[in-house]
């Protein structure tokens, strides 16, 4: 295994939540401004500043006296825009900063990258999970957060990027990636990676995980790689440019979920074959409905969602008017036909056109378009829709059939808990998901 250049454990910073008003606890002694503070604690939005104990600041930092302090916030939402959104009180480790930005107070945690991680996988799965789907999310979710944190320095230094939205009259394209952060290295819910502090206890398990691959990243010709992953991916892979920039990266390849996997995918670009696709239930490590797998997977509130790798959701007429209008902000009268335009290798559309009475547009990439036809998220943008109950050319029904959950790229968390399960070691399932990487020693 190589080691890179990069010797000590970084620092990653957290933003949780952001409002006018926060309040919070300190579970255990802190410093702040040379004073030391205990118990409950309350910062406001006051003069664009921040006032705390009737004086204001641009900024106060929170320090632990020790290892082991903890802070709790109150109302901390998780679930930002999902299906599951909600809001409850959660206890962090580390250095506690409180910004302002957009005209809010936002709280910031500043820890250790291992300890950041020890969270993460307990908030984003069961630390009863196997040990080495453990380990493989530890390499990837590590490997993430140090691409992101190299790019956000990037950035800071002025390098250039690629817009992420364009619109004119015809067509509304946009894509979501960090570029929300640009005062701390990642957010704590699942538009980043879940983080929940230390409100869900640390499993002996997780924490062995960690250990044992402490430092360890995904790496190709010495560049991080960028390590997306999803809830599901439906049996096909998608690859980065269809959900994101569109540049490719060689290591997050469009592949069946199936191994040995020189089974090429079927064209999935293809209209026909992708509605024969999702249509069809293929085997792949993810079409399970293996509880005990999937409640290792899946916590209490992902566990809500029942079916994923094959799904339905129907709208009325009024309903998806009303829906699109309010997403969309455009008035389309009644809602004649969606078509897909262009799919992605996995099947996933991330060009739709919208055809109404009043108006037509054309909406992408995959999250646009899941956002649009959701209260909160559609869960994959890998569907056909079926019209029925047509009046006058008007359809009064629509049937959207889709397959998997989320965007499909890089490993497929409830395939990656399968093959953990069918014995595969943890080299093993990353590099059947991320196709030419290397595993390397960061720290």
């Amino acid at each position: 295994m190589e080691t890179s250049n990069r010797k000590e454990e970084p620092i990653v910073s957290v933003g949780i939540v952001s409002a006018s008003k926060l309040c919070f606890s300190l579970n255990a002694l802190y410093t702040v401004c040379g004073l030391q503070r205990c118990g409950k604690q309350v910062v406001e939005l006051s003069e664009g500043r921040i006032l705390w104990e009737n004086a204001l600041y641009d900024e106060l930092l929170f320090e632990p006296t020790d290892a082991q302090s903890s802070f709790t916030l109150e109302d901390v939402t998780i679930g930002v825009n999902f299906h599951w959104e909600r809001k409850e009180a959660q206890t962090f480790l580390g250095k506690l900063r409180f910004i302002v930005q957009d005209n809010n107070i936002c709280a910031i945690n500043e820890l250790p990258v291992e300890t950041y991680l020890t969270s993460v996988i307990s908030s984003e799965m069961r630390a009863t999970s196997s040990l080495e789907l453990l380990k493989a999310h530890a390499v990837i979710s590590r490997s993430w957060l140090l691409a992101q944190m190299e790019q956000r320095k990037a950035e800071n230094n002025n390098v250039e990027k690629q817009p992420s939205f364009f619109k004119t009259d015809e067509e509304i394209v946009r894509w979501y990636d960090r570029e929300d952060h640009k005062r701390f290295d990642v957010c704590a819910d699942d538009h980043c990676q879940r983080y929940q502090g230390i409100t869900k206890a640390a499993n002996k398990h997780v924490v062995e995980a960690i250990q044992q691959t402490a430092g360890e990243i995904l790496t190709r010709h010495g560049e991080i790689c960028d390590a997306r992953y999803s809830k599901c991916c439906g049996g096909a892979v998608e690859e980065f440019q269809y959900c994101w920039k569109n540049i490719k990266k060689p290591y997050l390849q469009a592949l069946p979920d199936t191994l040995p996997d020189t089974r090429p995918l079927p064209d999935l670009t293809d209209e026909a074959v992708a509605r024969q696709w999702i249509l069809s239930s293929p085997d792949a490590f993810c079409n399970t409905t293996d509880q005990k797998v999937l409640s290792q997977v899946l916590n209490d509130f992902d566990q809500e969602t029942t079916d994923f790798y094959r799904w339905t959701q129907t709208y009325s007429q009024a309903e998806l008017k009303q829906l699109l209008e309010e997403k969309l902000e455009v008035q389309f009268g009644d809602i004649i036909d969606l078509v897909p335009l262009s799919r992605g290798k996995s099947g996933r559309i991330y060009r739709l056109k919208i055809v109404g009475k009043e108006r037509t547009l054309i909406i992408g990439k995959e999250l646009e378009i899941r956002r649009a036809l959701s209260k909160s998220h559609l869960y994959s943008s890998a569907f056909i829709v079926e019209k029925a109950d047509i009046k006058d050319g008007v359809p009064q029904k629509f049937i959207i059939k889709g397959a998997g959950w989320g965007h499909g790229v890089g490993l497929c968390q409830i395939g990656a808990a399968i093959m953990g399960k069918q014995g595969y070691r943890y080299e093993e399932i990353l590099l059947h998901y991320y196709k030419g990487a290397e595993i390397t020693k960061a720290y």
